[in-house]
């Protein structure tokens, strides 16, 4: 599972019931879910990057961005440098744009 606020990655049941927290496979998809949005994340001097990659705990399934402000550029639309690539919704748009199928699919090989 992967949070901001509500925002969530759903593993299938085959997968979710073989992925146990702090797993290599869990790992793999925490690190995945970084790596995939950060070209999407709005970034100014990259503190909202930096955050999500200090404040995670890799293999505990939550992925954290926090700053003061994450939670408004997640939600809010907004003018940002490097857009459209960069921009609110980064980690729905990833999954969208086949990011989830291929952390699924990397995830798998681990189990």
């Amino acid at each position: 599972m992967i949070e901001l606020k509500n925002v969530r990655l759903e593993l299938d049941p085959d997968i979710k019931n073989r992925v146990a927290l702090g797993s290599k496979a869990q790992k793999y998809i925490d690190s995945e879910v970084l790596r995939k949005c950060a070209p999407m994340v709005p970034f100014d001097r990259g503190d909202l990057v930096r955050s999500g990659t200090n404040l995670t705990k890799i293999g505990s399934g939550k992925v954290i961005y926090g700053t003061p402000y994450a939670r408004r550029w997640y939600y809010r639309p907004a003018n940002f440098r490097g857009a459209p690539r960069r921009g609110n919704y980064w980690f729905e748009r990833m999954k969208k744009e086949g990011g989830a199928q291929a952390i699924l699919k990397g995830a798998k090989a681990f189990l």
